[in-house]
């Protein structure tokens, strides 16, 4: 990471952290690692950014709906979703800080210093060993890799390291009152166990017929050893899923479907489509045939935001096999092979997969501007969030002039007008100037300020947060102005 993209990293942090985005969970305890809050600001993002994704992935597919599903459920499930026996990282620990590391991670940030220095071919060659290591699950040949390239624990500088083992990822918890092997439940890892599990309830209730989707957001929970790069890996994290059900044989065409439709989502916020890259799985997961990863140039390198995963029928055949229930699909549709309908199958599943909490910080990153407004006169600067209307949390912020002669209850009046469509904020403390560039570091759009030609004329001067452009507009027509601005269908369409 070079010292500017290091820099900038640090300052979307502190940004976060002093207009109430993002702050440490239980920070007067002295925090927990890889848990965080999400401020009063971060709240109205976060909950923007679900909207999104909701109402493009559900509101505009006749054929894809949204469920809710318990974070607690059967033990079972996840010793059929092979999470019990095979949820695990490869870890190692340094003998001498007494530190564990996600061994494929120091390999991954070796790899990334090479490419830096310029020692491609070097890289490459790494990239190759530990794929077919990882592929392999060659645990031994892992710390030979990290011996053999000298790496050294960042907190003891020494290569003293232990032998790599796996670690399993998952939360217990004991569910009833008697602390008994029987009662181990687990808080999912995952939101996509609940959508499987559900299929049938979905399928039959809605009336749906292949291919159709469901769609869920909800929070899971990993035993993240590492804590790392802020909020980028967290212990409690939410999830934004998509699965969607295909006749067997049809998966190609809907994953390279669904890989295209997702990339566009995220370019439809207006990111620079250099920042973002296609990432191929060289090893597959047990259950995929076909795996992207859509990645993001964060400032410490590209990052994963969201998967693409063809996953066959494995899931649903698991839960067949293990809950002894029939998880087929009766397809009436025709088959042009044998003119006979499609008849029973169970379905196979396309999977879109994105971070919420990484998409947040991607958001951030990409909004985030520390302006020189300086002039030949004085020195001048402002930080500001270029964040689309649609995501900002404050819509419009409303101003009275001065704290008399009426104006702060023409200007309420304003507000209490707009307040019902749309998310303000009232200021009347400090100078204009001062409000101004509050506003502008929280990302707010618009700034309305009420003076006295207000109480002659009924105009108000709105700004503009990007080009910090002033207009007289009549107050009656504030409603549509912010409006058309800040309309799901400027996103959307």
């Amino acid at each position: 990471m070079s010292k500017n993209t290091d820099e900038l990293f640090k300052n979307v942090i502190a940004h976060a952290k002093e207009y109430g985005f993002v702050f440490p969970s239980s920070e007067i305890y002295d925090g927990l690692s890889a848990v965080y809050d999400y401020g009063q600001f971060g709240a109205e993002l976060k909950n923007n950014l679900k909207t999104y994704w909701w109402k493009s992935m559900v509101q505009l597919h006749d054929n894809i709906v949204g469920i809710d599903s318990a974070i607690f459920m059967h033990p079972k499930i996840w010793k059929a979703s092979g999470h019990v026996d095979g949820f695990s990282d490869p870890m190692i620990d340094n003998k001498d800080s007494n530190k564990r590391y996600r061994a494929d991670q120091l390999l991954e940030d070796r790899i990334a210093k090479l490419d830096e220095e310029g020692k491609t071919s070097e890289a490459e060659e790494l990239q190759v060993e530990m794929d077919n290591a990882l592929k392999a699950e060659n645990l031994p040949r892992l710390r030979e890799l990290i011996i053999e390239q000298n790496i050294k624990c960042p907190i003891s500088g020494t290569a003293n390291w232990t032998e790599v083992r796996q670690f399993n990822l998952m939360f217990s918890t004991q569910v009833g009152a008697i602390a008994d092997e029987s009662d181990t439940i687990y808080l999912r890892p995952e939101t996509a166990q609940g959508i499987f599990v559900n299929y049938l309830n979905v399928q039959k209730s809605g009336r749906m017929k292949i291919p159709f989707g469901i769609a869920q957001i909800g929070k899971a929970f990993r035993n993240e050893v590492i804590a790392r790069q802020f909020i980028i890996r967290m212990r409690e994290f939410e999830q934004m899923e998509m699965q969607y059900f295909v006749r067997p044989g049809t998966q190609k065409e809907w994953f390279e479907k669904w890989k295209a439709a997702r990339l566009k989502w995220h370019l439809a916020l207006g990111t620079d489509a250099a920042k973002y890259r296609y990432h191929e799985h060289t090893k597959l997961a047990h259950y995929a045939d076909a795996a992207y990863d859509i990645e993001f140039e964060f400032p410490f390198g590209f990052k994963e935001v969201e998967g693409i995963h063809s996953r066959t029928d494995f899931d649903l055949s698991q839960h067949q096999q293990f809950s002894g229930k029939k998880m087929q699909y009766f397809d009436p549709e025709i088959d042009p092979a044998t003119d006979k309908p499609y008849g029973n199958y169970i379905p196979y599943v396309i999977e879109t997969s994105i971070g919420l909490d990484r998409m947040f910080l991607l958001t951030m990153i990409n909004a985030y501007e520390e302006e020189d407004l300086s002039t030949a006169e004085k020195q001048d600067s402002r930080t500001v969030l270029h964040l689309h209307p649609c995501l900002a949390p404050v819509k419009a912020a409303i101003f009275p002039l001065t704290k008399k002669d009426g104006l702060p209850e023409k200007a309420r009046e304003i507000m209490d007008q707009l307040k019902l469509d749309f998310n303000l904020q009232y200021e009347e403390k400090d100078a204009i100037g001062k409000r101004y560039r509050r506003q502008d570091a929280i990302g707010t759009p618009f700034c309305i300020t009420v003076d006295h030609q207000t109480l002659e004329d009924n105009t108000v001067t709105i700004r503009h947060r990007d080009s910090m452009q002033q207009e007289r507009v009549a107050a009656d027509e504030l409603d549509k102005i912010i409006g058309d601005l800040v309309s799901w269908k400027n996103l959307l369409k």
